[in-house]
This record gives C-alpha cells, structure tokens and sequence, in this order.
C-alpha cells in the first residue's frame, strides 16, 4: 500500500510542480505582455484551471517510469532500484527547470510558448544563439538552473522518502528465508496484488497523458481559452509545448488538414499563376532588352515600415532608407512572410513560404530541392553569385541552404581578421559593407553579371553597435544599419555598374513595430520593398499586395528568366497571377488581400483579426497552408 501511495505523490507532485510555473509566468511576464492584463490575481485561476489538462498529462508522461520502477522495488532490492530513481529524478527537474527558464527568457522577445526553434540554433550554432544575451544574464541562468534543479529534485525525492519504508530486500518485508514461517503464500501474494495495482495505475496515466478517449489528443491548443494571447500563453505548460514541437516535426503530411485534398487543390489554383502575360517593366529600356543587370539583394535585419519617415510613426530612425525609397519604386503594401531570420531568408531566395511551426532550412535534404534565384540566373544568364554576413555562416543550417542555392562564395565572419569581430554577431555592418563595396569596386571588369546578396545582423538584440545618434539603443541600432544602407548607395552611385545595378531592399522579418503590437495585428508585418539603382525606370510607389516569396517571381519575371519550379511564388507585376499576402507566425497564419485581411489562430481554432469582407479568406488561407504541408512532406 505504502508503494502505491507514493507512486500517487509522485504524480501530484509533478502537477503541482507545473502548477506553480503559471502564477511565477505571470508575474515575471506581465511587462512583455502585448494585450494589457488589468488583474492577475484575477486571472490566474482560468490560467491554472485551463492549463490543468495539459499539466497533468505531463505529469504523466514523466510519472511513467516512476510507476515501472516501483513495481520494480516490490519484486527486487531496494538497492538496486533506487540510484537509477534518483537518477531519473535528477533528469526530470533538469527538463522540468530548463523548460521553465527558457520559456520565461525567451518570452519577451518572442511573445510565444517554448517550442524546438531555441534547440535548432542552439545547436546549429551556439555563440549566435546566445548573442543577444550578455555574459552576466548566462552566468546568472546557470546558477537560477542549478538551484532551481536541486530544489525540485529535492522536492521530488523527498516528498515520499520518510515515509516510505522500504526493507534492504524489497517491498516492505524482511529476508526471506529467515524465520520458522515465511509465508510464502501471503507474501507472494500481497506483492501481486501491489504489482497488479501498480500496474493498472501506470497503464491509467494513458488517459491523462491523452487527454481522454475522445477522437482528438492533448495538444497545447487546449489551454487557449481567452481572447488575450498572454492569458493563453500562461495556461501553456512549457515542457509539454517544447516535446509537442519536437515530436510533430517530421510528420508534416498529417499536419494541417483542414479540408479534403480535392477542395484545397481547387482553392489552391485559384491563387497561383507562374505567368508572366502582361508583366509591368520596372527597369529602364536598355536594362529591359539586355536582361542582365548587376542585382544587388540587401536582406535588413529586423526592419519595418513602421520606422521610415514617409511610412510609419517614426521619424527620425530609416532617414537614409526613406531618401532611398523616395528616389527608387517603393511597395507600399508589402509584408513580411514571418518572424525569424531562417525563415525569411528561404521566403526571399527560393519564394518559398514560411511554415508556422517549422523551418525548412532545418533539413538540408528539402533545402536541397528548393527553387533559387541564384541558381536559375547562373543557368539562364550566367551570372556569378556571392553571398556576404558578417555573422556565423553555419547558424540554422545557413551554409548547406546557401551552397544548395547555388552560391559560388559565401563571405562570412571567417574572412575577417578577429579585430573587425566587433559585435556578438560578428562583424558590424558598416565593416561588412565595406568588404562588400571593395570587391565590386576590383569587379568593375568582370564580364558576367552579378547576384550579390548582402545580409545585415547589427539591429538585432543586444542592439550593440559603433553608432551613437538616438537615445533608445533598439532605434539607435536601426538608425545606424540605415546609415549603411546610405553609404552603400552613395559609394554605389560612384561606380561605372550602377547604370546597370539594380538594388533591391527587403527586411529578413519583422521586428522594427510598435513594441505593443502582436502577432494578431496585420500591421506588425508590413515591411518596405524598394527597388533601387540606374537600372530602374522609373521613382514610383506601387500599391500591390505582395509578400516576400513574391520576390523571386517577380524579379525573375523582369529579367525573361524561367520560374515554373516557384509554384508558390507570384509575379506581383503580372496582371495574370492573383494579388495577396501570406504570411506565418507561430500555430498561426494570415493573408491579406483587397477584400479581406484575415489572421487565423491555429491552437485556438478561431479566427482572431478579421477586417473587410468577413471570413473572406479564411478557406483560402487554410487550403494554402495545408498545399504548402504537402509539398514539405514530399520534399
């Protein structure tokens, strides 16, 4: 009896040890909330009762060992058994905590549960992953992590161990063997009817780890119950949402199946086109014939519209970008396809979308299948191509996606000398352009046309950079990559190519909004696309919905190369292809077009921004995403 009701206590004690995390999160992050919470005394019994569900099958999952190794204690010596609990103990609190930690760090930044992504970079490349964070924040982690894992450990272990009295040689008894009457009978007997419940216990935590016998299985969308994101974040258990992503990741044609798979090819076809009947020149006449100009991609990090002058609130922050833009063709109705660098890297070279729960470049067998600007201009106009960060090539899996591409250099923070390694990113951005502008200066000559990619990191956390104009550190950041996009362009101006180059200026992801907006506002991802250089024809503002998987299609359409492998992608300049964004945040996506801008939440199952013609492109979004699945799962 006494096994049976410490098996019971482990389990509570898993549940209360998740049941605490909620009040803890809501205190810790009440700052980084987007939607303001008026109370949260208040509001934390709906965050405890709603997230129950999802704590009690963890507990379950972790109480399942526990449960076999008791049955074990009652059959075998006590010795033998007890280091590997306290072992399995030890292991535990390291998740429990660890899950906990990163979920609270990492939420003001990201503003979602804890899922695989922090693993990915992590591993991929460790230093970048922890370059937004200062030495002191790491030691202090540490030193939190370590104690706060000895003290659930402790909790753990202790919670039953004075009470328990185990005999040296098994389950409550003494040696057998050692007196007039062992009762063989009676002891065997008794530890069959303990294994017996034991067992039955064990095999009941299937229904909490489930969530009941219903047709759906637990999943993190349970705890969504509120029209505040915040308020459903907090319901989250991290560790359940942490194992939830990792184990869903592969088995993608299974995800996502909102309606049969005739409906969303029909729904599908109606918003692809690869034509390019009717496309609108944006480049001058001689750059149109020839076909072949220098093009320059300047990929910003973490910029926005919100921060040009002509576009958004702030003034004085894109003043050099907005100049650029007035002189060069500005899309005005453009967004960002999603919230991080790998995710919108792919979206603009290969015009491929992001996924919401994902990132393709995780596996470098489907990068290796994806279309690319690079490699279809190197075989159609024998262009040479060459790609330039100042960071670590290898984060996310980047070299393997850009090699695949087909980029014949890759210029990264290994080709640079350790003093020009300013910055936790690596090389500033201001250093980085200048090798840049140094090799097209030597290139002058060079008979084939160029594709040069640039990519910045400087404005991005800890927002550290030689620059010092504006008080707030993350403008003051924005404002410094925004100087260095002005001094490209003027160093640029200089040079014989520029009557033939043709720059284009596209953010990686949003970044650069209003601190209070969420993933639920449409604003939050409009971003600039501006096409600039001697090779355009003319200064214009284009009103066309786009995002940035349109990129490809578009700059290829302008140039007369072939793009039917970028099925995705739409030349936004073609009155033949349908007009309108798509765009994928974390379980969540949204697409924008004339008659309606729609926001659909995936883990609440409702819709959560809905403006123009209700529900319009609600069908529409679904059968996209579900088309994009499909294509990841065959890849």
């Amino acid at each position: 009896m006494k096994q049976i009701i410490w098996f019971v206590k482990t389990y509570a004690t898993f549940v209360v040890l998740f049941v605490l995390q909620k009040p803890l999160f809501l205190f810790l992050e009440k700052g980084s909330a987007t939607q303001p919470v008026d109370n949260i005394f208040t509001e934390l019994p709906a965050v405890i009762w709603h997230g129950l569900p999802l704590d009690l099958s963890m507990a379950g999952y972790l109480s399942v060992i526990p449960g076999l190794l008791s049955i074990a204690v009652v059959w075998l010596k006590r010795d033998l058994v007890k280091p590997i609990m306290n072992i399995y103990f030890i292991i535990a609190s390291l998740f429990i905590t660890c899950s906990f930690l990163l979920n609270t760090s990492l939420y003001p930044y990201w503003k979602y549960p804890l899922d695989s992504t922090p693993l990915f970079y992590f591993f991929t490349s460790p230093a970048d992953a922890i370059a937004s964070v200062s030495i002191w924040q790491v030691i202090l982690s540490i030193v939190i992590l370590i104690v706060l894992t000895i003290g659930v450990w402790f909790t753990l272990r202790m919670r039953g161990e004075k009470r328990q009295q185990y005999s040296r040689y098994g389950y409550g008894y003494g040696r057998l063997g050692s007196g007039k009457r062992n009762r063989f009978d009676d002891f065997d007997r008794h530890r069959g009817r303990t294994s017996i419940i034991l067992l039955l216990l064990t095999g009941l935590l299937f229904l909490p780890i489930r969530g009941g016998i219903t047709v759906s299985t637990m999943n993190t969308g349970q705890a969504y119950y509120s029209q505040n994101a915040f308020l459903n974040h907090s319901a989250v258990n991290p560790l359940f949402s942490l194992m939830e992503s990792i184990t869903h990741q592969e088995d993608f044609a299974s995800q996502y199946r909102f309606m049969k798979d005739k409906e969303a090819d029909k729904i599908f076809a109606t918003m692809t086109s690869t034509s390019d009947e009717n496309t609108y020149p944006l480049l001058n006449e001689a750059t149109f014939k020839k076909g072949t100009p220098d093009i320059l991609i300047v990929i910003m990090e973490s910029f926005a519209s919100d921060i040009m002058p002509s576009m958004g609130s702030y003034k004085d922050v894109a003043v050099c970008l907005d100049s650029i833009a007035q002189q060069s063709i500005l899309f005005t109705r453009f967004y960002a396809n999603s919230f991080r660098t790998d995710r919108g890297l792919v979206s603009i070279l290969s015009g491929y979308p992001a996924q919401p729960t994902t990132s393709i470049m995780r596996y470098p067998r489907k990068t290796s299948q994806l279309p690319s600007i690079a490699r279809n201009l190197a075989k159609y106009k024998n262009y040479k191509t060459t790609y330039y960060y100042g960071g670590d090539a290898d984060f996310c899996n980047m070299r393997s996606y850009l090699v695949s591409q087909g980029y014949q250099h890759i210029i990264s923070d290994a080709n640079f000398p350790i003093e020009d390694k300013l910055s936790k990113w690596g090389v500033p951005d201001h250093i980085l352009a200048a090798k840049m502008i140094e090799d097209i200066k030597a290139q002058q000559n060079e008979k084939h046309p160029m594709l040069r990619i640039l990519q910045t990191s400087s404005s991005h956390e800890p927002f550290e950079v030689p620059y010092h104009r504006l008080k707030d550190k993350r403008l003051n950041a924005f404002a410094y990559t925004d100087s260095v996009m002005g001094a490209i362009v003027r160093e640029y101006r200089k040079l014989p190519r520029w009557k033939n180059t043709l720059i284009v200026f596209v953010p990686d992801h949003v970044g650069g909004y209003k601190e209070q907006l969420n993933d639920h506002d449409r604003s939050r991802y409009q971003i600039p696309l501006i096409l600039a250089g001697g090779a355009i024809s003319r200064p214009m503002k284009v009103g066309i919905i786009g995002s940035q998987h349109d990129i490809a299609a578009t700059l290829l359409g302008q140039l007369g190369v072939e793009h039917r492998e970028f099925t995705f992608s739409k030349n936004m300049m073609s009155d033949a292809t349908p007009k309108f964004a798509f765009f994928a945040v974390n379980d969540a996506f949204g697409i924008v077009s004339e008659e309606n801008s729609l926001i659909y939440d995936n883990r609440a199952k409702r819709i959560v921004y809905d403006k123009g013609d209700k529900g319009f492109n609600l069908k529409r979004g679904q059968a996209y995403l579900q088309k994009l699945y499909d294509d990841l799962a065959k890849k």
